[in-house]
């Protein structure tokens, strides 16, 4: 069993899900598992659908509209005939959609979000899959809310492995080719859950694991895994292998290549990881696996944008011992912000968080009642993994530097 995933770059318009199906032919297709986001910028205009919702219930119609029409451009690129069945089948996941919106009572809004960001993944793969059938890769469609489940903490929900394993053995047909959604899950509710932005690679190496796959290639719009962001720096390289060890390091520091949950259950079971070009299939691209050193060894850049940095001192010039630090913790994980850095003095504290959930302001005045508090928005954090005095100076080059800290093979600097 071999696992494919495609992202939403790759199935953007019809002309995307077309080389999805060359790539298929060319690969192979048989006994293989294709796990699809949602198409091009879905995911973003959902989230708009969210925002409206809440705030600006005047636009909501036309921002739902918009995807729509989006979607039913791209099914008459694909098919001839506008009363082929897809046409209907993805008209009653727009109408799912509405009707939750026109139904639903809860002010969670991350439950809401969950509720409807995922018609994106639904409706792609019930394009992907009619099509692919309609050209003669007959597959079957599954929705994978069926096989992983999670708890309930929506937005980036814990996936439940006894249970996901147990569903997914027993309901598998690994003989097939098989289309499903990258992203989603079901609690024990059966109400939709997402694990994370970007977790359809995450997806991709669960099912991975519980089919003890072959492999896993994410297929992506560039030649594999870069030594950097091509989008924010220059002269980005090919990486040609990789170890899972580098690979976890690189997507916990931020690597948008590659999901950080994703390579865990990989390396457990040692099931290779390939990135490699939707464009280029047969070209080389990167392999991640078992005890393989970077090639070639050369410094690997990661810049998180938009990120917060809190740097906090004692009202009393008094140290921050631990108990200080336990208690600055309990607040992040409270309101769930994701740690990036840490740095730490006799009576200051600093920390650069990604504010995911929004609850930046209830932080700050929470902490202010035990520190002084500086907080600087919108700063940059950078990583140079394998650093040389060259790389850090083209990091350096026209920014102030907010806070650095250096290790053996990392640095991070926080700017603005």
């Amino acid at each position: 069993m071999r696992v494919f995933k495609f992202g939403g770059a790759s199935v953007k318009d019809a002309k995307g899900v077309k080389n999805l199906a060359k790539v298929l032919k060319t690969v192979g297709h048989e006994q293989t598992l294709v796990v699809v986001s949602a198409m091009g910028k879905t995911t973003n205009a959902i989230e708009l659908v969210v925002k409206n919702y809440f705030e600006n219930k005047a636009e909501l119609q036309s921002s739902l509209h918009a995807i729509i029409k989006y979607h039913n451009e791209i099914l008459l690129d694909l098919f001839d005939n506008d009363r082929h069945r897809v046409f209907s089948d993805v008209k009653s996941h727009f109408d799912e959609l509405s009707a939750f919106l026109k139904s639903n009572k809860s002010p969670d809004y991350n439950f809401v979000y969950d509720q409807t960001i995922g018609y994106g993944e639904l409706i792609s793969t019930t394009i992907i899959s009619f099509f692919l059938n309609e050209i003669g890769l007959k597959n079957q469609w599954l929705d994978v809310r069926e096989f992983i489940k999670t708890d309930n903490y929506y937005r980036r929900a814990n996936v439940k492995w006894e249970q996901t394993q147990e569903l997914i053995t027993l309901s598998f047909d690994t003989s097939k080719l098989n289309i499903t959604q990258g992203f989603l899950g079901s609690d024990a509710n059966n109400f939709t859950t997402t694990l994370g932005r970007e977790g359809s690679d995450y997806t991709a190496a669960i099912f991975a694991y519980c089919l003890n796959a072959k492999s896993v290639t994410i297929w992506k719009d560039v030649p594999g895994l870069l030594n950097a962001d091509p989008r924010y720096f220059e002269n980005a390289q090919l990486l040609y292998q990789i170890s899972y060890r580098e690979a976890i390091e690189l997507a916990f520091y931020g690597a948008s290549v590659i999901h950080p949950k994703t390579l865990q259950p990989l390396q457990r079971k040692e099931i290779p990881l390939n990135v490699k070009s939707f464009l280029n299939p047969n070209e080389r691209g990167t392999v991640v696996g078992k005890g393989k050193t970077i090639e070639p060894e050369i410094p690997c850049f990661i810049v998180k944008k938009n990120q917060t940095l809190i740097s906090l001192s004692s009202l009393d010039f008094s140290y921050i011992v631990e108990e200080n630090i336990s208690d600055i913790f309990s607040l992040l994980h409270h309101y769930k912000m994701k740690v990036d850095v840490i740095q730490n003095s006799a009576i200051s504290f600093s920390v650069c968080v990604d504010n995911l959930f929004n609850n930046l302001e209830r932080l700050l005045q929470h902490l202010k009642a035990k520190f002084n508090v500086t907080c600087y928005d919108n700063v940059n954090l950078y990583t140079i993994r394998h650093y040389n005095t060259k790389a850090i100076e083209e990091i350096e080059k026209d920014k102030t530097i907010l806070l650095k800290q250096i290790t053996k093979e990392t640095v991070q600097m926080v700017t603005k």
